[in-house]
């Protein structure tokens, strides 16, 4: 177990050390010591303290979680084989074939982070979110102050924990109810394709105890469209009302779906989508 610990912190520090800033989405500067990340950043990205960080990198932190080596995994855009890789080396079995992956390329780590000026949020097959850009966070709130597990659009608009608390009103053109009934209809698509996983298949059993709305849904034999597109009204505690087209963009090979939005050019959104991207809009904190 000793040299799990070791062969993790090694990894660690220089896997840290190889990534880019910019990559990561965050600012090059003429001060920087090292081209790396610095491990505060680290810590930034993948929801952690600095000082957990520098416990892991120094070998001294025992045993961290197959959701702690996720976040760091996602956080440093490992390849798949190096993801499993870190996940041995942390005496951990690698994410298996057949539940829904959390894994996020690199590529599309760094065309969400140089996308910076379009809110863009990475959903796994059950629609958590796993991966996001500033402008994202500036829009919805910060999802890293809500824990893993209810950062969930299903867990947002259907549960009754830290992520329906925190949602922003939203008012979708399509109407709410055919919203919530693609929410439905993705989710018992991902099961039918994910069977054996554990996770996808406690979030449905809770939503269906929980909520009358979801078991409605669920229930219903007739066949709903998938979230795709849609235009969006959300209601920002700065900011006010803002309208914005919302896509939805699959990834081919990964399961994951990007979802991104937009305001055309001169736009009241558009205006407001730069007032955040100045602002950062600090004082929200919600998940889409």
């Amino acid at each position: 177990m000793a040299s799990h610990r070791s062969d993790f912190a090694v990894l660690l520090r220089a896997w840290r050390d190889r990534l880019s800033p910019a990559d990561a989405g965050f600012t090059m500067t003429d001060g920087r010591r090292a081209p790396g990340l610095r491990r505060e950043e680290l810590a930034q990205l993948a929801g952690l303290s600095v000082d957990y960080v520098l416990r892991l990198e120094q070998g001294r932190a025992k045993n961290p979680s197959a959701q702690v080596v996720g976040a760091l995994s996602r956080a440093l855009q490992l390849t798949r084989a190096e993801r499993d890789r870190l996940y041995r080396s942390a005496g951990l079995l690698p994410p298996q074939d057949g539940t829904v992956s959390t894994h996020v390329p690199p590529g599309v780590q760094r065309l969400v982070a140089r996308l910076g000026d379009v809110p863009i949020g990475v959903f796994t097959a059950d629609w958590s979110l796993v991966w996001w850009n500033t402008t994202w966070s500036a829009l919805h709130g910060d999802p890293a102050v809500l824990p893993t597990a209810e950062r969930n659009l299903a867990r947002a608009l259907f549960g009754n924990g830290a992520a329906h608390a925190s949602m922003l009103p939203v008012r979708s053109e399509r109407g709410q109810d055919a919203f919530a009934e693609s929410i439905v209809a993705d989710l018992k698509d991902a099961v039918s394709r994910y069977p054996g996983d554990a996770q996808l298949d406690r979030l449905v059993r809770e939503l269906r105890e929980i909520s009358d709305a979801f078991a409605h849904h669920w229930a219903t034999r007739t066949a709903a469209a998938q979230h795709t597109t849609d235009r969006k009204t959300i209601r920002h505690p700065e900011i006010g009302d803002i309208l914005l087209d919302c896509d939805v963009l699959i990834v081919p090979g990964a399961d994951l779906r990007m979802v991104t939005y937009t305001a055309a050019t001169g736009s009241s959104g558009a205006g407001k989508l730069d007032l955040l991207r100045v602002t950062g809009g600090r004082t929200a904190t919600a998940l889409p």
